[in-house]
């Protein structure tokens, strides 16, 4: 059973003249790690919140482990590409914001579950402090904590890291595979970062059109555990330049 099928899907938006998604079909198996690329404004962005059900589509349908994803509750969890917490609230409270929305849990389980949650991304003793006393990264990290709170074994990343400075960013992606080795979630991640996605996916999964009507699913010839140095191999370094010269040709078009 895939973790994420799209069945004949399209979506128009209402100021357009033209479906965005045409006729999409596409499944990702459980714990898998998929990155998509492709160049600005194609539609990428669509395809995640079309599955968490920020939108709806026109026709066709999606389904989360076998089954429609209306009336499903916490079939996933969404990383927008800024963290959105909530300046206000500590990190331990914005945390706990989907244990407060989904009801069922005290106050003192939502604290607890919120600083487990915390510790396991490295986070500890942060609870109590408010999102501006955080680094990039660390903010990035707490926000993570709260999309994997959410519930669910599908995670939908748009493009999480693309703020961050150069290391920030290249720490951050070692850490998410980390974390993604601990927990194998499924993770769909947008990116426009060639190496970014070669780096992270199982699979590349690539927008060589607009409007999208495939993706084509392109392996990445490296096992996990990975560590940077995999980049440096000559099979590597030619996916990564097919890819770049893939977007190029939509770009020039």
């Amino acid at each position: 059973m895939s973790a994420l099928e799209f069945d004949h899907v399209s979506y128009r938006y209402p100021e357009d003249d033209f479906d965005i998604i045409d006729d999409l079909s596409f499944s990702v198996e459980p714990g898998s790690f998929h990155c998509v690329v492709g160049v600005s404004g194609c539609g990428k962005s669509t395809v995640l919140r079309l599955t968490c059900g920020l939108l709806r589509p026109k026709s066709g349908t999606i389904r989360i482990n076998g089954a429609p994803i209306q009336g499903q509750s916490r079939c996933c969890g969404y990383m927008p590409q800024r963290d959105l917490l909530f300046p206000w609230r500590t990190v331990g409270e914005n945390l706990a914001l989907p244990l407060e929305i989904r009801g069922g849990y005290t106050k003192a389980q939502r604290r607890e579950l919120a600083e487990a949650a915390l510790e396991d991304v490295g986070l500890a003793g942060c609870a109590g402090k408010f999102p501006g006393e955080l680094s990039g990264g660390m903010r990035q990290r707490a926000a993570f904590a709260r999309t994997m709170l959410a519930g669910g074994g599908l995670l939908l990343l748009d493009e999480p890291f693309s703020a961050l400075d150069y290391l920030t960013r290249v720490s951050m992606q070692e850490w998410l595979l980390e974390q993604w080795e601990k927990h194998r979630k499924t993770i769909l991640f947008i990116t426009h970062d060639v190496e970014e996605a070669v780096f992270l996916s199982g699979s590349v999964l690539a927008v060589d059109q607009t409007p999208i009507r495939r993706l084509s699913e392109i392996p990445v010839p490296a096992l996990y555990p990975r560590t940077r140095a995999c980049l440096a191999r000559p099979e590597m370094a030619e996916l990564r330049e097919e890819l770049i010269e893939m977007l190029r040709r939509q770009v020039e078009v």
